[in-house]
């Protein structure tokens, strides 16, 4: 809608608590950003190695996948902050402002719940190749709980992003998804 605000990152106000989860999240994309890099000059190299020198790679494609995996689950807070997940806000526009701000506190709590179960398990996973000294069955043989860390730690950022959004908008530091003005409802009756 034309005449929505939809601010794109999350607000963090005066809160330490909120400044402190934002500069972790940034960070966390940054790691992300660089785990990226990384693979696609890891990339590179095995095509080099193949294409140029006619030799055979043994760790590259393997490396390559745990990074973008890790990138991927390290990223999520960040996104998060940037409110660049996909949604749809067409409820969230129409809603009046304390029923869009219910409406946040739902589906934030909802998510927390969802991905503090997603933690307490990729932490047992984690856990249990960790303990068992699993290994990847390629000639490269990576310890395995080294790439799984990446569930717990990703998780674990994203569930923090998701109470610091939450307390956001319950202390009304952030508007609810971001959008500042009042519902479609409130402007249509306002111009009638």
């Amino acid at each position: 809608m034309s005449g929505q605000s939809i601010s794109g990152v999350a607000n963090t106000g005066n809160s330490l608590f909120l400044k402190i989860v934002a500069a972790i999240s940034t960070f966390a994309g940054w790691v992300s950003a660089g785990m990226i890099t990384l693979a696609v000059l890891i990339t590179c190299q095995m095509i080099f190695i193949r294409f140029v020198l006619n030799g055979s790679t043994i760790w590259q494609t393997e490396a390559v996948i745990y990074l973008m995996i890790a990138a991927t689950l390290v990223g999520l807070p960040y996104v998060q902050r940037l409110r660049g997940h996909v949604n749809v806000d067409l409820i969230p526009i129409a809603l009046p402002m304390g029923a869009r701000r219910v409406l946040a506190v739902i589906t934030l709590g909802i998510s927390a719940l969802i991905i503090a179960v997603m933690l307490w398990y990729g932490y047992e996973f984690w856990h249990v190749a960790y303990a068992r000294g699993w290994k990847s069955d390629t000639v490269w043989s990576v310890a395995l709980w080294k790439p799984y860390m990446a569930l717990p730690v990703g998780l674990g950022l994203l569930l923090l992003q998701l109470i610091a959004d939450l307390y956001a908008v319950v202390m009304r530091i952030d508007a609810p998804f971001g959008i500042e003005q009042e519902g479609l409802a409130a402007r249509v009756s306002g111009d009638l």
